[in-house]
């Protein structure tokens, strides 16, 4: 394990191969992950992102030559085809992006094997942040919806190709999605003993959630940015059309179901989305790609946005009870909204039956 005092030697080395030894450097507050950001400005004003994240902080990411069984050995990068943070992943990503038109940082500099990185840096606005300055939200929205459209009509390569080498473009398959699903079962009655879950229980779960996983990765389709949301986009405004959204955190992409980067921006754990303007930005969606069967996309979008909530709260719960986390919970009652409307719809009642069943109505507020 790297010392923090080598670590920083690590980085002084990198940004002075660079040529930015004399930047001057302002650490950025960290999120949940491994990895940590700095906002460099150099002698002339420039703006520029140092982004820190050693691969060996983390479990090493999936082989897609692994079997689930070796998957599940290997640790939960690899069950859920997470990239462990790879600079590499991030640079691939960022290429491909950029190649179909839209925006994601160029990277002047790169060590890959150091696990460091100098970004373009987009600034600070954050979608969430401009629209509580008093932007209006809704123009926002409608370009991340048209930058989906743009990256779900582009091809999508099995392997990417970045600076720093080929990175694999990996299916979020029936492994990663239940595996997502199952951190709600393992972590929920750890944080409110109300609940408990014995093997009968844990197997009914998994049976009700099996038509949805394997629509998730029949549907596998396009490339999924998979954490997409107002808190990883930047509004770009000199900036024309898609390109206008700034893209960023996005270094686990996976081939996915299309609807899975749109309801993470449109249920979002962080913020309120009004359901006029879901239901805006997704007739957005649908005109942009007009030959996609509505009903059809529509049912596997209440299912995998269900499925996804359930692995939001798994992991917020993860947050607070071994990671000492308490600001997480604060963002609960609005995926347990999420997900209760959601178990409302089509094709879920299986899944609604068995909430009915194991987790009270006074459990999901």
């Amino acid at each position: 394990m790297t010392s923090p005092d080598d670590r920083e030697e690590q980085r002084l080395a990198f940004l002075a191969s660079a040529g930015l030894a004399d930047a001057e450097r302002a650490p950025l507050p960290g999120d949940a992950s491994t990895r940590r950001y700095e906002r460099l400005t150099t002698s002339d004003g420039r703006s520029l992102m140092l982004m820190d994240q050693a691969a060996s902080a983390e479990s090493p990411p999936c082989d897609p030559s692994w079997t689930p069984e070796q998957r599940h050995a290997a640790g939960w990068n690899a069950v859920a085809r997470l990239s462990a943070g790879r600079v590499e992943a991030f640079a691939a990503v960022a290429a491909h992006l950029r190649s179909v038109g839209l925006s994601a940082p160029d990277i002047p500099a790169l060590n890959a094997p150091a696990g460091l990185a100098v970004l373009e840096d987009f600034g600070d606005a954050l979608f969430a942040r401009v629209i509580e300055a008093g932007q209006d939200e809704t123009p926002l929205y409608l370009a991340a919806v048209e930058a989906l459209a743009a990256l779900h009509d582009a091809t999508t390569p099995d392997v990417l190709t970045g600076p720093a080498g080929d990175w694999p473009l990996q299916v979020y398959d029936t492994t990663a999605l239940q595996g997502g699903a199952d951190l709600f079962v393992e972590w929920l009655p750890r944080l409110d003993h109300r609940l408990a879950f014995d093997d009968a229980a844990i197997a009914g779960w998994r049976k009700a959630w099996a038509p949805v996983v394997e629509a998730g990765e029949v549907g596998a389709t396009v490339m999924a940015h998979r954490d997409y949301h107002a808190e990883n986009l930047i509004w770009l405004p000199d900036r024309v059309g898609p390109a206008r959204v700034g893209m960023i955190d996005f270094q686990d992409a996976v081939r996915a179901h299309p609807s899975w980067d749109l309801h993470s921006l449109l249920q979002d754990a962080r913020r309120d989305v009004p359901p006029a303007l879901e239901a805006q930005a997704l007739d957005h969606y649908f005109a942009l790609r007009s030959r996609v069967d509505r009903t059809d996309f529509m049912r596997s979008y209440a299912g995998l946005a269900a499925l996804n909530e359930a692995r939001i709260l798994g992991i917020f719960a993860r947050l607070i009870v071994r990671d000492g986390k308490p600001r997480y919970r604060e963002f609960m009652p609005r995926m347990w909204a999420h997900l209760n409307a959601n178990l409302t719809r089509p094709g879920l009642e299986t899944v609604a039956a068995w909430f009915d069943r194991h987790v009270p109505k006074d459990v999901r507020a």
